[in-house]
């Protein structure tokens, strides 16, 4: 239910402001779906009166929610099933045997039940690379678990028109239909709180044709193109081998480079590769659990910052993470730069928390509307207990939320206003019957599909 008049106040209020600006204590008060006013010290006694609902942070940070930038939800149901493998034979053997029998009342359980884990995890806003179009109602029911949920959620409609899996093919025509059809039902849905864009999947399955004709349409809805981009060596010597270009110019050569492109793990970039992104002020989304899972890489987070360019954080699916969980991302994050340079100076955990807050709105299309705390910005909150003993005592509020918080320390959590989570507690939806359903769901998935697991009730 959407709050009047919430006033969330005694924490350390982190604003990720352009001052990285902490008031400890501070206080927020929101009004509708947005933030009314940010205040430094105790709150004023006028808007404690005020205020329709309270929630008491003492002892704990209030950050702004993160985005999740790239995800696959329905591999809530594939976590665990492919350990060990590198990223084609992941996919071979692990996401094309079961994808192919998905439905969208399977689609729905997983996206409900991914959805809850984001909420958890701290991520408020989610983007969802969806390229399973088996059934063209799958688009549609996670629409509905994200509206029936409450999240801030993109969904990039994926495809590919070759050298994929050739149930999981589909024409550009056929997925400009597809998604504009989402479109037309979703897309600026609850104030803009859904997005629709299109989402081709990899370079090596998408025609140069079928990209210039998808990301023309997806430009003329206002929106932009989400797509893989350098995740592992072998696709880079691949478009290569093919194209006689790696895939930044490649996708440079189409016209489809710009600023309105998400860029997911963009691992296996030379400076040439960088300097396009930072010209043309595409978003880089990085999915550090994610490459050092599949041992893709390390991507070059130092060099693109240096260049200006605006890099997002995200777990990735899954299937090859396993877990959808901002606050492991944020730590993976830094020590996986830490250790790649061997300089522990490299990146500063407020760096990369606004990576996840900023950054994230910035992929989402939104950098002016939420990702900081502010005064008329999108009421997107997390309150983050730092009184724990894996987390107290607190020297630095930003160094305790990047190296010490996790999930079980997310002690509430507003998306546009709105409670979603309270002292702990999923309020908006009955969470212990949509992870039932899941497991039901998933078990019929695998059954369909021939594939033995045991899943544990």
């Amino acid at each position: 239910m959407a709050v009047d008049d919430l006033l969330v106040h005694g924490g350390a209020v982190v604003t990720v402001d352009d001052d990285f600006a902490v008031h400890d204590p501070g206080w927020v008060y929101v009004r509708g779906h947005r933030v009314s006013e940010v205040g430094a010290g105790d709150v004023p006694t006028s808007r404690l009166r005020q205020a329709a609902d309270v929630i008491d942070a003492t002892g704990c940070a209030v950050m702004p929610g993160m985005t999740n930038a790239h995800t696959h939800l329905f591999q809530a149901f594939f976590r665990g099933l492919a350990d060990d493998k590198t990223l084609l034979n992941w996919l071979r053997d692990c996401i094309w045997p079961a994808a192919e029998h998905l439905d969208a009342e399977i689609a729905g359980a997983a996206a409900r039940a991914g959805l809850v884990e984001n909420l958890r995890g701290g991520a408020t806003t989610v983007i969802d690379h969806q390229y399973i179009n088996i059934d063209d109602s799958i688009d549609d029911a996670v629409c509905v678990a994200a509206d029936r949920l409450g999240l801030r959620f993109l969904l990039a409609h994926g495809w590919a028109d070759r050298n994929y899996h050739p149930p999981l093919q589909t024409t550009a025509s056929e997925a400009i239909a597809q998604a504009s059809a989402v479109r037309d039902r979703w897309d600026g849905h609850d104030d803009d709180r859904i997005r629709v864009e299109l989402a081709p999947l990899i370079p090596w399955g998408c025609s140069d044709d079928a990209m210039r004709a998808t990301a023309a349409a997806s430009r003329s809805w206002g929106r932009g193109i989400h797509i893989h981009c350098a995740e592992t060596a072998v696709e880079v010597e691949m478009s290569l081998d093919e194209r006689g270009m790696r895939h930044v110019p490649w996708l440079d050569s189409l016209g489809v480079l710009g600023p309105d492109v998400q860029l997911a793990h963009s691992i296996w970039l030379d400076d040439n590769e960088l300097d396009l992104i930072a010209a043309a002020g595409s978003v880089v989304v990085h999915c550090p659990v994610s490459n050092m899972y599949l041992a893709s890489g390390v991507a070059r987070v130092a060099s693109m910052r240096d260049r200006g360019i605006t890099v997002a954080l995200a777990s990735d699916g899954p299937g090859s993470n396993n877990r959808q969980d901002m606050f492991e991302v944020l730590k993976a994050t830094v020590l996986l730069q830490k250790v790649h340079h061997l300089d522990a100076l490299v990146l500063q955990p407020e760096e990369v928390i606004a990576m996840a807050c900023r950054g994230g709105a910035a992929a989402f299309g939104m950098p002016d509307v939420f990702g900081i705390i502010a005064e008329g910005q999108r009421a997107d909150l997390l309150v983050v207990d730092l009184t724990s003993p894996f987390v107290s005592p607190v020297h630095r509020v930003a160094s305790s939320l990047v190296y010490n918080a996790t999930p079980r320390d997310l002690q509430d959590v507003v998306v546009d206003g709105r409670i979603m989570i309270r002292n702990g507690q999923l309020v908006v939806a009955d969470e212990r019957q949509i992870m039932t359903e899941a497991v039901d769901a998933a078990a019929r998935l695998f059954a369909r599909a021939d594939i033995n697991t045991r899943l544990t009730r």
